[in-house]
């Protein structure tokens, strides 16, 4: 048995509507990512010089020196273009939060009394913006705590939300088990929050964005000027704006960097875009802990039996019937290549249906001949299961006058003569008109074809009965 832990479906084809207040179309989210001050630094015991996301094209760490170029670059983020920023925002009245490295804080003391000043949210991004790839799983653990208890120090509260960026694989676990956060963002995989079960914790999601951010001004491929900036900001509007009018409202996250974004030319494009959507009914500025508390009141998490997580015994109890008398199908199944995606109604027809078609014929037509006839005489003995008398309920085939069931019973015995195995008809996609013009119709059929047929009208059963489960 293995299990596979990337969750491929998410909300599927019909998220949830968000009901984000005042009925708005979209929710937007505006991070500025405060990092001056925390980056590579031999200043800051690091072993060389930071080379991520700035102006100089192609940088690389210079081990053991500091690089005086790069840490101008940064420190114009924190000297002119937090400000810039900061006027920006402040004069549209604007809810901001601030992805906070906690090092980089304690050295902004200033900077970090304008947030407060102006309200911002101010969530952790981390004890230093270095890499966590390879960091040993105790030391990120420790890393983390650290950055709360100094981000605690300099802001006077701990931090609520976090973002790490450089993260590693163990960081989304580490931060939900801390406990103690109301939303984390280490995602990139949704336009709506979504719920996470971490052991006993159950921690709120709040996706980011790595291209409606303006690290794309120091990647390749990426903008060069702050009109294909504001383009790609106002296509990525209008295409979910749109979805909300269609009743499908979504979040839009917009990342930015005060060294990369300060910088007037490529502010003018920001500023055009907020001028844009501000001109929109319908649209939501709001923090990061604004959508998460919207979300928990009106989507909190439900937790529900998963059959990727049951025991096989359980997964037997629960899908053994799912194919008449064939519990053999669901042992199998459970020994599949489970995960998320399987927690789902499509997920669950899919890995059953998998291991019927992957069968011998002779197991194949084990399975047809434990189907009963239509309206046969265990049906009148009432020895039907539960399902099978519910199906054939539901098209009146336990209520027929003895002329249809003398037809009904003659056609079952012509139908077995040749195929042998009884006829097989998905009954709820179906009347009692349509099963009786689909038996004639298919008496016509050589025994391969109607060995398929047949076969498939299985797998569409199960795919009702699975349906009329809580997937």
């Amino acid at each position: 048995m293995t299990r596979y832990p990337r969750d491929m479906r998410g909300y599927g084809a019909t998220p949830p509507d968000p009901r984000w207040p005042g009925a708005a179309r979209v929710a937007i989210s505006l991070v500025l990512n405060y990092e001056e001050g925390g980056e590579n630094c031999v200043l800051h015991g690091d072993a060389g010089s930071e080379a991520f996301l700035s102006d100089i094209a192609g940088a690389a760490p210079w081990p053991g020196q500091r690089h005086w170029n790069m840490e101008s670059i940064y420190e114009y983020g924190a000297r002119a273009g937090f400000w810039r920023l900061h006027r920006l925002f402040t004069g549209m009245n604007l809810p901001v939060t601030i992805y906070g490295v906690a090092t980089a804080l304690a050295r902004s003391p200033e900077q970090v009394a304008a947030m407060q000043s102006a309200g911002w949210e101010i969530a952790s991004h981390g004890l230093k913006w270095v890499e966590h790839r390879d960091m040993p799983e105790a030391e990120e653990r420790a890393q983390i705590a650290e950055a709360i208890r100094l981000h605690t120090e300099v802001t006077g509260a701990r931090p609520r939300g976090w973002y790490t960026g450089r993260c590693s694989e163990n960081t989304v676990r580490l931060t939900a088990e801390e406990g103690g956060f109301d939303w984390i963002s280490d995602t990139y995989d949704d336009d709506l929050p979504y719920w996470r079960e971490v052991g006993p914790r159950d921690q709120l999601v709040i996706p980011y964005t790595l291209e409606a951010n303006d690290m794309r001004f120091a990647t390749a491929p990426g903008y060069i000027e702050g009109e294909q900036f504001f383009t790609y900001l106002r296509d990525t509007f209008d295409t979910l704006y749109a979805e909300g009018l269609a009743g499908a409202p979504k979040m839009f996250s917009i990342g930015l960097h005060c060294r990369l974004i300060g910088r007037p030319g490529k502010l003018a494009g920001l500023k055009r875009f907020l001028d844009y959507a501000r001109g929109h009914e319908g649209v939501w500025f709001a923090t990061r802990g604004q959508i998460a508390a919207h979300w928990a009141e009106t989507h909190p998490h439900r937790r529900r039996e998963r059959p990727s997580q049951m025991a096989q015994a359980r997964f037997i109890e629960a899908f053994g019937a799912i194919y008449e008398h064939s519990p053999w199908i669901a042992e199998r199944a459970h020994a599949l290549e489970l995960g998320p995606a399987h927690d789902s109604l499509e997920g669950m027809a899919s890995a059953l249906a998998r291991i019927f078609r992957s069968a011998s014929a002779v197991e194949r037509l084990g399975v047809l001949t434990a189907h009963p006839d239509l309206a046969g005489k265990l049906a009148q003995a009432k020895r039907l299961t539960a399902d099978s008398t519910a199906e054939q309920a539901s098209a009146g085939l336990d209520a027929l006058t003895d002329a249809e069931r003398a037809e009904f019973e003659a056609l079952n015995a012509r139908y077995t003569e040749k195929f042998g195995f009884p006829f097989i008809i998905a009954v709820k996609d179906n009347t009692k008109a349509s099963i009786l013009h689909a038996f004639h119709h298919r008496l016509e059929n050589s025994r391969e074809a109607e060995f398929a047929e047949a076969c498939r009208q299985v797998e569409r059963i199960a795919w009702h009965r699975l349906s009329a489960m809580d997937l």
